[in-house]
């Protein structure tokens, strides 16, 4: 039997997976690590312990494995996306690395839009500024901490920067480097006109390969460190939400991912680099060669259920907080729920705008609440969807995967609104069975990457939209757009307020 190896490197641990030539997931082994804070709005994390990690996940693995290592025939990844990590003429970092999540950037963003002009930078990476995104964090070391981006020789984001770790060789990939506000997006190579606008130099920017592409093999020294073959190969792999498309199996055109964690994302595929999405929603290369993928983000999708439990509900579980929410009809007795608790990205990308329960009556129970709540999250989801349909997306299946995918009840209510039919899948382990389905395709086990994904992915469920509650859920869509803009000047006032 052979095996390859998914290591999906992510914002509190590495997960990694082992899985057979079957499909099945023979081992997995996670490894945590701290995230850092020195002020309000900054995210950073030692680079040397994602390597470290990594390292001793991969040796715990190799010495419960009971088969031949030399089977193990590949390695990729999927990483956290737009993370800075800056290396010196002798390829060392210079500085933690400073993570998707970190906001200190907004004067950037502005810097970006001043010089290089909204419209333009949309033309060519496809994407909005935003703080997230890596170049402006390039700017802010620019300008903050001159010294550093002087002995600074090349950028890497996260997962290449392990895998670089693990064989000596420089490389970014397309799905990863999409997210840097440095790439044209259409034209797959780095933007040398966004680069001479910032003073930039050139070879700042890593040589890019495709996700699936070989770039070596494991160095003798980490091959003794972790037990591994040293003739394992690597593969560049790609950022966690185009692996999570491809371990998903959001291959072709009209498949799309509801994925609820924290956050929650909409993602969907595309063949085209030429639609025009006006920066609404993210538009970047998937892990799938010569494809590309848009997105969608509502920001506090999981977080809205979670933080609704803490407040009213604490001793709870969310089994008992969700139990019979099936029997709250559709539109929960005339209460809406907005998930703004943190501000919002898409449609609206709007910092200030804050969450608001409309419709509250005395007959109301905490199981209204529940399903406004769950109804909300999906109400903000759809709007990403709609705006891929208004641009002739077509959107008819589905994939639902995170706690959206946890309750049957709001796997229905997502059909219902999404007015698609939603698959539930048997396992997931998304991005890290993506990188593991790369590796596969790299290593040759079979010329096509959708053979790979229908072995690795299987379905268990699906559901199908009932024709009488998409009817409902389509009149209360149009009031739930109604209150982002009815209450937006209130929130906007209530922000001097907050602490």
């Amino acid at each position: 039997m052979k095996y390859v190896i998914g290591i999906d490197l992510g914002t509190s641990a590495v997960k990694i997976l082992l899985m057979d030539q079957e499909g099945n997931v023979a081992q997995e082994v996670s490894k945590s690590y701290p995230l850092i804070h020195e002020k309000s709005g900054y995210s950073e994390q030692e680079p040397e312990q994602w390597v470290e990690k990594t390292r001793e996940g991969l040796s715990e693995l190799v010495t419960e494995f009971k088969g031949n290592v030399e089977d193990i025939e590949g390695i990729s990844f999927s990483g956290q996306m737009h993370g800075l990590v800056l290396l010196d003429e002798s390829n060392n970092v210079l500085r933690n690395a400073i993570l998707w999540n970190d906001v200190r950037t907004t004067p950037q963003c502005k810097q970006i839009y001043d010089v290089v002009g909204q419209e333009r930078l949309l033309a060519i990476t496809k994407n909005p500024a935003l703080e997230g995104f890596t170049l402006p964090k390039i700017l802010w070391v620019k300008e903050h901490e001159p010294e550093i981006f002087e002995k600074s020789t090349v950028f890497m984001l996260p997962k290449d920067y392990l895998r670089f770790r693990m064989t000596g060789q420089i490389h970014s990939e397309y799905s990863d480097a999409a997210g840097t506000l440095l790439l044209n997006v259409g034209e797959k190579q780095w933007s040398t006109e966004i680069c001479d606008q910032f003073n930039i130099k050139h070879e700042l920017c890593p040589p890019l390969v495709e996700s699936h592409e070989c770039v070596g093999t494991i160095t003798e020294e980490y091959a003794s460190l972790t037990g591994l073959s040293p003739a394992t190969k690597v593969f560049a792999g790609g950022a966690d939400n185009a692996c999570g498309a491809i371990g998903s199996g959001i291959l072709s055109e009209g498949n799309t991912l509801c994925s609820v964690g924290t956050s929650g994302v909409v993602l969907s595929y595309e063949e085209r680099n030429d639609r025009d999405f006006e920066g609404k929603v993210h538009y970047f290369n998937h892990g799938k060669q010569d494809a590309f993928y848009t997105m969608g983000v509502t920001l506090a999708a999981g977080y809205s259920l979670s933080w609704f439990k803490d407040v009213f509900a604490e001793n709870d579980s969310f089994e008992a907080l969700l139990d019979g929410i099936e029997h709250i009809p559709v539109g929960a007795n005339g209460l809406l729920f907005t998930p703004y608790l943190v501000g919002e990205r898409t449609p609206h990308a709007d910092p200030k705008i804050r969450a608001s329960f409309i419709g509250m009556e005395g007959s109301h129970t905490k199981k209204d609440f529940v399903r406004a709540v769950l109804e909300g999250i999906t109400f903000s989801l759809h709007e990403s969807i709609e705006i891929f349909r208004a641009s002739g997306k077509t959107i008819d299946t589905i994939t639902s995967i995170g706690g959206g995918a946890k309750n049957d009840t709001w796997l229905q209510i997502q059909a219902d609104i999404f007015d698609a039919k939603i698959i539930k899948l048997k396992s997931e382990q998304g991005p890290g069975i993506g990188a593991a389905i790369l590796a596969a395709f790299g290593a040759g086990w079979s010329n096509s990457l959708q053979e790979i994904a229908d072995l690795f992915i299987q379905p268990a469920t699906t559901y199908e939209p009932i024709p009488e509650n998409v009817e409902k859920y389509q009149k209360l869509f149009t009031l739930y757009k109604g209150v982002y803009q009815q209450t937006k000047e209130l929130n906007e006032g209530l922000a001097a307020f907050r602490k």
